[in-house]
C-alpha cells in the first residue's frame, strides 16, 4: 500500500476530538495497515463519525470533490411489488425479508448499516466503546417523535432492547443477541444517553443495533403490540393504509425529524410468487420489483428497460452435512462432495455471473476482517474420489439433501446432486415448500436441523459473527452438529476482538479449521438484486431486504 503523506497539525487537531480506540484506526490506516475502504467500515464501527472521517482524509490529502447530484422533483406515489409476507408484521416476531422492508418504511434504527457497510447515524448521533468493548455508549438524537406524537427519547431505548432480549417474547432476535445482550443491560444514564452492558466483549456490536439486525426498530416504551394497526415509528413515511395479505401504503411524515421525503406516497403490493411481480413490472403496474432472482428472473435482468440495482452481499445458501452421524461423520466425505463443485461454473450457469465464489467458510470477501490469504478451494474430482476411497467409501453411498422451494435453491441441489454422482454419492432431492421446512423450527429445534444433508438460505449480515456463532457447540442453528472446542475458542476470541488486524488473524485460523472439517460448503455469496423503472432515482435498497425510499424521486 503506498505510504501516505500527511498535514499532521491539521490531523492532531481532529484527533482531539476523539477517543483512544477512534484514534487506532486513524493510526491503522496512517500506517498503512487497512485499505480506505476498512478506514471507512473500521471507522464507522466505533463511532468515527463521516465529518470526522472526511476531515481524516482531508489530512492525508485524499479528500475526493462530492459528486454533484441532481435535485429530486418532489411528488407522486411509488408503487412496490413484494412477496407476501410470512406472517403479521411484527417488529418483534417477524423474520422473513417482505417483512424487514415493510418494517422499515416506518421505523427507524440506532444506526443505519449501508450498502457498503459503512454505520451511519440515525437516531443514535454517535457511539464508542469502553476500553475492551464490553459496554457501549450512545448518544440519542433530541427532538424526534413518533408518529403518535410522543418524543423519543432514552427509555424508548431500554425498553426496545429489553423487549428484543426478553426469551419470554420469541423474540427473532434472541439469536442474535444471544451470549450478547441480556435482557436488563440497556441502561439508562440521562433521557438521551444510553449504556450496553454486554455478556462480553464484541468489537462489531454497533452492528446488532443497526438496521443490520431488522427487528431492531426503537418502538414507544408503551407499544403493547398489534403493530399492523399502526405501524408506529419515528421514519420519514407513516401508515396510510395495510390490508393482510394485499397491500400496503404510506404517506410522507411532515413531522420527520431529517429531510423529508420527496414523493407523497408509497405503495406495496403483495404477490404470490416472482413471476407474478415480473409480470407486474413489464405491464407497467409497479415501479420497483424488492428483491430480483437470478433464477426466474431473467425476463428483467436481461431487459434494457429496466434499471439493476446490484448490492455485494453475504447472503448465502448453506450446505450442511452431519458430521456426528451417517458417512458424513468422517470429514474425508465431507471434503470429497465440496471437491466435486465447479463453484465458477455455478456462478457463470446458475447466477448468471452475480455472486462472490465461497471458500467453505463464512467470511465472505466483503467484510473486511476475511482473511484472503487462505486457498481458494476448487473442483478436484480426483482428490475427491481419493478421499472417499480412504474413507472406506469407494463405491459411494445413497443419501437424501432436504431443502426450501426458494429462489435458485432447487437448482442449485440439482447442480450438487450431478456433482456428487461422479463421485459415487447417489442423492436423492427432497424440496419442501418454505413452510413445511421451516413449519416446525423453534429455537434449535426442527426436522432441518436433523437431516444428513440439506441447503439453507441464509440473509445478508454486515458483519460475520452471527454466522460464525451458528457453528459453536451451542449454535441454534447448527444443522451440520458439528462440534469443536478450538472452534468454539476461536469464535469466541474474533467476537471479543476490537482490532480489525487482528480480528483478520483470528478469522484466518476459522477459515482454515472449517475448510478442513468442512462441515458446511459455502459455495457462493449473492449480490442482491432490486430492479426499478429507469424514471426513478435515489432509490436505495439494503442487502438484507431494506428499501430506503425517502430520498427516491421521478424524473
Amino acid at each position: 500500500m503506498k505510504k501516505l503523506h500527511v498535514n499532521q497539525q491539521r490531523l492532531d487537531v481532529i484527533r482531539r476530538g476523539l477517543t483512544s480506540q477512534q484514534n487506532h484506526v486513524i493510526d491503522e490506516f496512517a500506517a498503512s495497515h487497512i485499505s480506505r475502504r476498512d478506514f471507512l467500515r473500521f471507522g464507522s464501527v466505533f463511532g468515527v463519525g463521516i465529518p470526522a472521517i472526511s476531515a481524516a482524509l482531508g489530512a492525508f490529502g485524499l479528500t475526493e470533490s462530492p459528486k454533484a447530484l441532481a435535485a429530486g422533483k418532489p411528488g407522486g406515489t411509488i408503487r412496490i411489488a413484494l412477496t407476501t409476507p410470512a406472517a403479521a408484521i411484527d417488529p418483534v416476531l417477524s423474520a422473513d425479508g417482505s417483512s424487514a422492508t415493510l418494517l422499515q418504511q416506518t421505523g427507524e434504527y440506532l444506526i443505519n448499516d449501508n450498502p457498503q457497510l459503512v454505520l451511519e447515524p440515525a437516531l443514535a448521533e454517535s457511539w464508542s466503546p469502553n476500553t475492551d468493548g464490553s459496554a457501549w455508549t450512545f448518544k440519542i438524537r433530541r427532538g424526534v417523535k413518533f408518529h403518535d406524537g410522543s418524543s423519543m427519547t432514552a427509555d424508548d431505548i431500554v425498553a426496545t432492547f429489553d423487549r428484543l432480549t426478553d426469551p419470554k417474547n420469541s423474540s427473532n432476535a434472541l439469536t442474535a443477541f444471544a451470549g450478547t445482550l441480556s435482557k436488563g443491560n440497556t441502561r439508562k444514564v440521562d433521557d438521551y444517553t444510553v449504556v450496553f452492558h454486554l455478556d462480553g466483549p464484541n468489537g462489531n456490536f454497533p452492528y446488532y443495533v443497526s438496521s443490520d439486525n431488522y427487528n431492531a426498530i426503537i418502538l414507544p416504551r408503551s407499544y403493547s403490540g398489534n403493530y399492523e394497526k399502526t405501524f408506529v415509528g419515528t421514519g420519514p413515511f407513516k401508515l396510510e393504509k395495510f390490508t393482510p395479505k394485499v397491500s400496503a401504503s404510506f404517506v410522507r411524515n411532515p413531522d420527520y425529524w431529517g429531510k423529508k421525503a420527496l414523493v407523497d406516497r408509497t405503495t406495496f403490493s403483495f404477490y404470490a410468487d416472482f413471476q407474478s411481480q415480473m409480470l407486474a413490472m413489464q405491464g407497467r403496474q409497479v415501479d420497483i420489483v424488492a428483491q430480483v432472482p437470478v433464477q426466474g428472473g431473467q425476463a428483467l435482468i436481461h431487459n434494457p428497460a429496466v434499471r439493476l440495482i446490484t448490492v455485494k452481499s453475504s447472503w448465502n445458501n448453506q450446505v450442511h452435512m452431519r458430521c456426528d452421524a451417517g458417512p458424513f461423520k468422517d470429514k474425508r466425505v465431507r471434503q470429497a462432495l465440496a471437491l466435486s463443485l465447479n463453484r465458477e461454473g455455478i456462478i457463470k450457469g446458475l447466477l448468471g455471473g452475480m455472486a462472490d465464489i465461497g471458500n467453505d467458510h463464512p467470511f465472505a470477501p466483503i467484510f473486511p476482517s476475511s482473511d484472503h490469504s487462505v486457498a481458494q478451494r476448487k473442483q478436484d474430482l480426483a482428490k475427491a474420489r481419493q478421499l472417499m476411497a480412504e474413507a472406506g467409501l469407494a463405491n459411494g453411498f445413497s443419501t437424501t439433501l432436504t431443502t426450501e422451494q426458494y429462489i435458485e435453491i432447487p437448482a442449485y441441489a440439482q447442480v450438487i446432486q450431478d456433482s456428487a454422482r461422479q463421485i459415487g454419492i447417489a442423492i436423492n432431492l427432497k424440496v419442501e415448500s418454505q413452510d413445511s421446512y421451516y413449519g416446525k423450527a423453534v429455537f434449535g429445534q426442527s426436522d432441518w436441523l436433523d437431516s444428513p444433508l440439506g441447503i439453507t438460505d441464509y440473509s445478508h449480515r454486515g458483519v460475520p459473527n452471527l454466522l460464525v456463532s451458528e457453528l459453536t457447540s451451542t449454535g441454534g442453528w447448527n444443522a451440520a452438529h458439528f462440534k469443536s472446542p478450538e472452534y468454539d475458542q476461536l469464535v469466541a476470541q474474533y467476537i471479543a476482538t476490537l482490532d480489525l488486524g487482528a480480528q483478520r488473524a483470528v478469522a484466518g485460523k476459522i477459515e482454515r479449521l472449517l475448510q478442513d472439517e468442512t462441515p458446511v460448503i459455502y459455495g457462493y455469496f449473492s449480490n442482491f438484486i432490486t430492479a426499478t423503472t429507469p424514471n426513478l432515482s435515489g432509490v436505495v435498497p439494503t442487502a438484507n431486504n431494506q428499501l430506503f425510499l425517502n430520498g427516491a424521486s421521478f424524473s
